[in-house]
């Protein structure tokens, strides 16, 4: 070989090694973009260590298997992203994808979003987890929102509820003339007004100082919250009353649910309602816990006596009516409720 053909042959290798520098950078790039997640679900909720932040977790992790990891799911218990309304907002204008919180306090985007928060709605756990099921329940208050930037994925409960209370409350008499910290849904707000007590809306992250201060004298909510939360050190009395239920709701941005495309709307879809219901014996393991972890921590469980506890019941059996009698749509959905209430009564054996 010449020196002229042994020197283009090296110009040749040496152009042919510059060009893969010059290109191989940019689809290495290009590769790694492929990979990158195209979009981001922050899953929000008030709470933390227990059924609902267990649901936000499972529910994470199968958005992003089933998205072949196009989803980034990231979970902010415990109101990391701001107070519950807050947090509504974050999902109405799409900067949070998803909210994990009761029902009740969506009242402010649609009344009929208190309805879950009648009393003597259902009489058990059991009952509960039929009714959250309900096909027609899961119609109305899915759809709920839909024109204010709300789309509903599934729905479960995580316990019945309890007032805990800074001095206890062992009569039904104990409650009157008591400040007691309520839901958002004039459901539960004319059923303690009902039973002589003041109630105050609040939201969950106010609700400790607010009992530790003196501001209120007991709060509605349930004893995962009390437990994890550590309330038995400025309320150690816990009054199992069982009214109402709790109930979660999933709601996810309808802006950011717009913007996927069709398979990744099925997967957020399919795996909201899925893990709803598998939720479910989780949900009552965690609750079954945390009354033992009450007691374990230094708090008290306490009952009204049976004749107290039906005379409570007695006195709130017209606060559905008397709430939604002069509100149509309140009243429509209340009545789609009830009805299944009956249904699901008779299923869970009662």
């Amino acid at each position: 070989m010449s020196f002229a053909q042994s020197r283009a042959i090296a110009c040749l290798l040496f152009v042919a090694s510059t060009l893969v520098l010059l290109f191989a950078p940019p689809l290495i790039a290009a590769h790694a973009q492929d990979k990158t997640p195209a979009y981001v679900m922050k899953i929000t909720l008030p709470t933390i260590n227990e059924a609902q932040h267990l649901f936000a977790k499972k529910y994470a992790a199968a958005v992003e298997k089933d998205s072949g990891g196009r989803i980034k799911a990231e979970v902010y218990p415990a109101s990391q992203l701001g107070s519950i309304p807050r947090q509504i907002e974050g999902v109405q204008f799409g900067a949070i994808q998803c909210a994990v919180i009761p029902p009740e306090f969506f009242v402010g985007v649609d009344e009929r979003f208190g309805v879950m928060a009648a009393p003597g709605l259902v009489d058990s756990m059991a009952q509960a987890l039929h009714l959250s099921a309900d096909p027609a329940v899961l119609k109305l208050m899915l759809g709920l929102g839909a024109d204010k930037g709300l789309h509903g994925v599934g729905m479960f409960s995580t316990q019945m509820s309890s007032i805990v209370s800074r001095t206890p409350i062992r009569h039904l008499a104990d409650i009157k003339g008591r400040k007691i910290r309520v839901f958002a849904s004039q459901f539960q707000t004319e059923a303690f007004e009902q039973l002589g007590a003041t109630p105050v809306a609040m939201s969950l992250g106010d609700v400790l100082p607010a009992l530790q201060q003196g501001a209120i004298d007991a709060s509605l909510a349930g004893l995962t919250v009390y437990t994890n939360f550590h309330y038995q050190d400025a309320a150690k009395y816990v009054t199992e009353t069982n009214q109402p239920a709790v109930f979660i709701i999933v709601e996810i941005s309808k802006k950011w649910y717009d913007s996927l495309p069709k398979d990744l709307q099925d997967v957020v879809d399919r795996d909201g309602a899925r893990e709803s219901i598998a939720i479910d014996p989780q949900a009552v393991a965690i609750f079954e816990e945390a009354r033992e972890g009450w007691a374990a921590g230094g708090g008290e469980l306490i009952s009204l006596p049976s004749a107290e506890q039906s005379a409570m019941m007695a006195t709130l059996a017209n606060v559905g009516d008397e709430v939604s009698k002069a509100k149509p749509a309140v009243r429509e959905a209340y009545e789609i409720v009830t009805a299944a209430a009956k249904r699901t009564r008779q299923i869970a054996g009662q």
